[in-house]
């Protein structure tokens, strides 16, 4: 028996057409897709003011202007609303958005009102409905974004690879887009979109819709600067933090027939080479879990400051320059947001409190990926080190930690990456074991295929798993779905990695630490980089400078291009304040502000009294303006920083 709660959300989704804006083209509405609103308890997200089951946002139509010289983004968001018949007014999310006023889709005034701000989620927006004739259908606000939101970078020239013209990216998840976008900012709240962007002469605009074209040539600007508009839709209903851009300098270089790469200039020839396996690596996914359905799938290589190794947004994934390592050693990051394409983006957590939904099942995705394009070592090899990542953060945080779970409850802080993507991937690499590839394909495809483009919960996953993978309730129960999903800790039947995957590794590793034996510069140059990461990670913490120069002089850690073996170098160095590793590590702190590297780094140096926190204050009084509100944020936590 449904609730009427979840009466009211299938009315919601399916009477969508008949109540769009009269002005809306009859094709166009035709054509939409409405995705449902869940309405169990565990699918109600704190994290925004919206309330859906009211009133919701389908769509969303930008008609923005960058204004770089301002930091600004300005112009109107035209908001699709569909409403309960008794709704008076419908609740948005924002964050330090400026707005002028709201009208409805025939220009008359609409009340509006900003509530109180509320720390780490912004303010609510109330936009009054009621019009002389009925209830408002569309709404039209007026806005420009604070040049400080948090979704937003504005890079000057000097911060870019060509050095001559600034750059401007959008980092939307989890929450961020509410500083730039005035709608409904939650993952549960799904919407299409389109978008016309103005920018000056000239930089080019990629969004994550499908470019409509070519840009229209505008004329001058009142500073007689050339602008064009560049337009984008995106048909398929998702979640709003996958509604990105980015402008700048770049290029485009394609790959395959659906898939291609942008990059600043200077950068282009390397990105491409980085990722000339992708038109593969789609095929690949497409035979595991069925077709691909955005369309293109692009990609841009953007700036060092971009804050994440990678962000999925459709049609035009975000990467960052640390992953060209020349030797396509760290492309697992590109099969992980393709694989975002079906796990997150296609099928999303309703909640945050869910994300392994949308991490987890990608990582375990990626890793099958991998397998089919660089063979079945290498990512045995990477999914050992993913496992060794969640013995160290149990043995860190406790096997009893709440946050060790994969779902997690309102109010229960995650234990981290290892957890929500490490911990899921192994959850499904268990399942597979048990119940045999084929069968464990087969219901995974089911999943996409039955629940895509809407939200979801771990109690769905959980019942679907219980309904359509396992046999039967004996079978569910020596699954231990429950407990892998809801409980802390990892539990028993986990398949764990086959040892023989970093034998020769851990065997070298042994001998340097019983012996100070370093592996000889061939072997460690013959080995894949998930070896010498698993041997940097197995390295003794306390190490004297005369060791830690013995290892750089033999392996040549500090010459590395590889930015995950540099990384884990620095941070070796730096734990034992061994000093020349120090102009290193500040040179590699101002280029990269990728938060996996940043935070840890001034984390280590923070831990090492007052010779690491004099060190990691006077780096990071230099670097913090350079770093993305969301580094930022978590290096202020790391250091106490106050502005």
């Amino acid at each position: 028996m449904r609730s009427t709660a979840a009466v009211l959300a299938i009315l919601l989704s399916t009477t969508a057409c008949a109540t769009m804006d009269a002005q809306t083209p009859a094709a166009a509405q035709a054509e939409r897709l409405v995705a449902p609103i869940l309405t169990t308890p565990d699918a109600v997200d704190s994290a925004t003011f919206a309330q859906p089951q009211v009133a919701r946002v389908t769509h969303v139509d930008l008609d923005l202007a960058l204004d770089f010289e301002r930091k600004r983004v300005a112009g109107t968001a035209t908001l699709d609303i569909l409403a309960r018949e008794d709704a008076a007014q419908i609740v948005l999310d924002s964050n330090g958005l400026v707005i002028d006023r709201v009208t409805d889709g025939q220009g008359r005034a609409l009340p509006f009102e900003v509530g109180p701000r509320v720390d780490g989620k912004g303010e609510p927006v109330t936009v009054s409905l009621r019009t002389d004739d009925g209830q408002a259908r569309q709404i039209v606000i007026h806005y420009a974004a604070n040049p400080q939101a948090d979704a937003l970078q504005w890079l000057a020239s000097e911060q870019t690879a060509g050095g001559e013209h600034p750059f401007l990216f959008s980092q939307g998840q989890a929450i961020l887009n509410r500083s730039w976008i005035p709608t409904q900012d939650s993952p549960g709240i799904r919407q299409t979109w389109r978008a016309r962007i103005t920018a000056p002469e000239p930089l080019d605009v990629v969004m994550s819709g499908v470019a409509q074209g070519d840009p229209e040539t505008l004329g001058n600007d009142e500073n007689g600067q050339g602008r064009r508009a560049f337009t984008f839709v995106m048909d398929k209903p998702v979640p709003p933090y996958l509604i990105a851009i980015a402008a700048g300098d770049i290029d485009f270089r394609a790959i395959g027939p659906r898939t291609g790469v942008w990059a600043e200039p200077d950068m282009l020839d390397r990105a491409h080479h980085e990722v000339a396996d992708t038109e593969d690596m789609v095929e690949e996914a497409e035979k595991l879990y069925g077709p691909y359905r955005w369309g293109r799938y692009d990609m841009i290589v953007l700036p060092p400051a971009f804050p994440y190794g990678g962000m999925e947004n459709p049609v035009m994934t975000f990467l960052t320059p640390t992953f060209i390592a020349g030797d396509r050693s760290l492309t697992g990051l590109v099969a992980h947001e393709l694989a975002h394409s079906w796990s997150g983006n296609l099928v999303t957590n309703a909640v945050w409190g869910d994300g392994w939904l949308n991490e987890g099942v990608t990582s375990y995705f990626e890793n099958r990926i991998v397998e089919e394009i660089y063979g079945e070592t290498r990512a045995r090899q990477e999914a050992a080190l993913d496992y060794m990542a969640i013995l160290e953060t149990l043995d860190e945080v406790g096997r009893d930690a709440p946050g060790t779970a994969l779902h997690h409850p309102e109010g229960t802080d995650s234990a981290g990456s290892a957890i929500v993507y490490n911990k899921g991937a192994a959850f499904l690499r268990t399942l597979e074991s048990k119940v045999g590839r084929e069968r464990f394909d087969a219901w995974l495809r089911q999943w996409f295929d039955n629940h895509a483009f809407q939200p979801a919960t771990s109690n769905m996953i959980y019942e679907d798993m219980r309904t359509n993978l396992a046999r039967n309730a004996a079978e569910a129960e020596r699954l231990m779905l429950r407990e892998w999903i809801f409980e802390p800790g990892l539990p028993a039947n986990v398949a764990k990695p086959d040892p023989a995957a970093f034998a020769a590794v851990d065997s070298a590793s042994a001998a340097y630490a019983a012996s100070g034996t370093i592996p000889a510069a061939q072997t460690w140059r013959g080995w894949t980089s998930a070896e010498r990461q698993r041997f940097l990670r197995q390295v003794p913490r306390d190490r004297t400078a005369q060791q830690l120069a013995a290892l750089d002089r033999q392996l040549g850690l500090a010459a590395t291009g590889n930015n995950e073996e540099l990384f884990l170098w620095l941070d070796l160095a730096l734990a034992n304040r061994y000093a020349p590793a120090v102009p290193q590590a500040e040179s590699f702190l101002a280029e990269v502000g990728r938060a996996k590297f940043v935070r840890p780094l001034f984390g280590t140096l923070a831990e090492e009294g007052d010779w690491g926190a004099a060190i990691a204050k006077r780096i990071y009084a230099e670097t913090r303006p350079g770093y993305h509100a969301v580094t930022r944020g978590s290096v202020d936590k790391v250091l106490g920083w106050e502005e």
